[in-house]
Formats: C-alpha cells, structure tokens, sequence
C-alpha cells in the first residue's frame, strides 16, 4: 500500500505500512532487550533464529515468566488460530517458536481453535465452513511436528463443557464499555461477538484450573491479538489466576507491496495448500524493491528493506546469516536482479511445501490423538 496508507492493525484487520515502534507504543508492549534475548537463550540452550532476526520484537512480563522458570514454576504454553480459511507461511510463524518453545522449557501447549469467533465475526462463513477449516487448519498445526503427549487442541464448540464454567467467570468481570474501547464493537454486533472475548481468555487459565495449581501461562502470537490478552490480564487476578506473559511477532509481509499476508487475497499469501507450481507463481510475481529497468539495478542497486523476497529469506528461507548478508550486500549493489533472487526464493518455498504437505497427509487419521476431550478425565477428577 502507499507510504501514507493509514496503519490499521486489530485482532480481524491488519493493512498499511507497519511502524513496530509505532506498535509497541500504540499497544502499550515491551520491546524485547538484547540482556532478555540473552536469558532465554542460556535457559534455553541455544538461540533461535526469529528472536536474533528481531521477528519476534515484543512482549509482556517475558522476564517474568522466565524468573519464575529458574525458581522452578512451570510455566504452560497458550496459542491458536481462528479457522475462516486455510494457512498460510505467516500463521506458522508463531506455531513454529511456539514448538521451540514447548521442546526447550518441556512445558504443554493448549492451542485453542475458535471456530465460534470465526462463525460469529464472518458473515459469509457457515458453520460447515468452520468445521471443515478447523480439521485442515489442525493438519496444519500438527504438521509443524508437535506431539500428543504435551499438545492439547482445543475447539470451542465441540469442547464448550470444559470452557463455559470459567467463560462465564471472565464474562462476569469485563463490562461492555471495556469490549467497546478493546475491540471497538458497533451496536451491529451480534452477542455472540460480544461474548466470545471471554472465550479467548479461557486457555490461560485451564490448565491451573484443572489441576488446582496456579500456572504461569506465555502466549505466542502476532501482535494483532494482543488486545484479547490485555482483557484476559485485566480479570486474571481478580480470578485467582497469573496474569498472561505474552510474546509478539512481526507479520509475514504479503506479496504485493505492503501489508501483511491476507487469507481473503489469494495472490497476497502463500497457503499451505497451494501446489508447488502455484507457489512459484506467486513468488514470480511478487513485488521488490527493484529498479524500473535491469540497467538502472546495476548501476544504482535495489532496496532490501522493502522487497518481500528479502523479507521471507529474512523470516523463514534463508536461515544462514553470512548467505543472508551476502544477499544483502548483492542486492544493494547492483550485482544481482530481482529475478535471479525470486529464482533463488522459489525453489526453498516450494521444498518447503513439498514436505509441510506429506507432513499433512501423514497426521490426517492422528488428529484425535491431540484432542483436548482427553482433558474431561482429570476435570473429573
């Protein structure tokens, strides 16, 4: 979009130019410090690649989470995903820290699938709709390569027995004046709208729930969903509960120019069930920082810092950092065209489709495995 395209940025819309500082000032999060970096990666025994390349930038009580870590507090793992249509590579961004995370601190992941959310906020979307997007978006997840033993999936509907009881202690504590200035909901809301914020909230407070230990609770997500959180740490205490750490991550920048990935433009995104072929395609077609002739790129070289190609070498295709810079320093100088590097991007993207989709088909009859229905046992107990 052009440079003076407004920033929109909520939980159901994401368009313009994204300023991060812009963000972190906007949402009232904590920018994520070198010594904080440093922490994780000697608690958790090496680095990783998002959090060195800044992509994961902001948090909430990070830090915190952490201290209570060394004091031996476990902590639980909370994410999800709203199923209106099928992944793409910026949904897998955060699921892909978030198994980083689970294997690193040996901790459990409920992940929530909201398909009441979807149904409540997309007009067009049928319930059959819903169900079918949340079986292909759980192939998605499980294809990443969590494990049962640890990993929870969580659907609201199907699994509303074991949620209502705390759902309806938030929804007691957060008045409409306080959804109204969160999320900016209209009179034309439906209720079901209205009420689901209380359901989103629900994950980070299950598992202390359950098993009657109050839990640490560190949700990994794109900054877009923070507002949820910041309603979920509003009532936490006066439940009982830890207030939510949280950590945020940038978004995959969508093939045109500007934005992010969009599951409503095709053409913007790359789905996790697009075939190779239309993959390339994609990439062929995306928008660079590059010159208006092959003549005026040599002599004056491109721009990196708006070139989507870069920025998914950046993000997930292009984890050498010395090939990275190297890419850079080219790109800059004249010395390679856009083309050339889109031939270089295509072919990872496509490598990486390739197995994500035999992963896919490999947990298509496993999908039960991970059901939180399992959870209904120890509630009993």
């Amino acid at each position: 979009m052009p440079d003076d395209e407004e920033m929109v940025v909520t939980p159901w819309e994401v368009r313009g130019k994204m300023d991060y500082d812009r963000l972190i000032e906007l949402f009232g999060t904590q920018r994520i410090t070198p010594e904080l970096k440093e922490k994780l990666y000697k608690m958790a025994g090496e680095e990783h690649i998002m959090l060195r390349r800044d992509l994961f930038f902001s948090h909430r009580d990070l830090d915190w989470i952490l201290t209570e870590y060394e004091k031996g507090n476990k902590f639980i793992i909370y994410t999800g995903r709203g199923p209106s249509g099928h992944v793409h590579i910026g949904h897998l961004v955060p699921w892909i820290f978030t198994k980083w995370m689970q294997e690193k601190f040996g901790t459990r992941l409920y992940f929530q699938l909201t398909d009441d959310e979807k149904y409540f906020f997309t007009p067009d979307l049928s319930l059959d709709d819903v169900k079918r997007y949340t079986y292909e978006n759980a192939l998605d997840l499980l294809a990443i390569g969590f494990e049962p033993e640890n990993t929870y999936v969580i659907q609201d509907i199907e699994h509303i027995d074991m949620m209502y009881e705390l759902a309806v202690q938030v929804a007691k504590k957060v008045t409409f004046s306080t959804a109204k200035a969160v999320f900016g909901f209209e009179n034309s809301m439906n209720i079901g709208g209205i009420w689901y914020p209380a359901m989103q909230a629900v994950p980070a407070f299950l598992h202390s729930w359950i098993y009657g230990t109050k839990t640490p609770c560190i949700i990994p997500c794109a900054i877009d969903q923070d507002p949820h959180w910041r309603v979920t740490r509003d009532v936490a205490e006066r439940l009982g509960y830890y207030k939510p750490a949280s950590i945020q991550n940038k978004f995959v920048p969508g093939l045109h120019e500007g934005g992010k990935m969009s599951a409503s433009d095709p053409m913007s995104a790359i789905f996790t069930t697009d075939t190779p072929k239309q993959a390339r395609k994609k990439v062929m077609a995306a928008y660079t920082g590059g010159r208006d002739t092959a003549e005026e790129q040599r002599k004056l070289g491109a721009n990196p810092d708006i070139c989507t190609v870069f920025m998914y070498y950046d993000f997930l295709f292009m984890p050498d950092d010395k090939e990275l810079a190297e890419i850079e320093r080219k790109c800059r100088g004249g010395e390679i065209l856009c083309g050339e590097c889109k031939q270089i991007l295509a072919p990872r993207i496509m490598e990486f489709l390739e197995k994500h989709q035999a992963a896919r088909e490999e947990v298509k009859d496993r999908v039960h495995e991970f059901s939180a229905a399992r959870l209904r046992e120890d509630i009993r107990r």
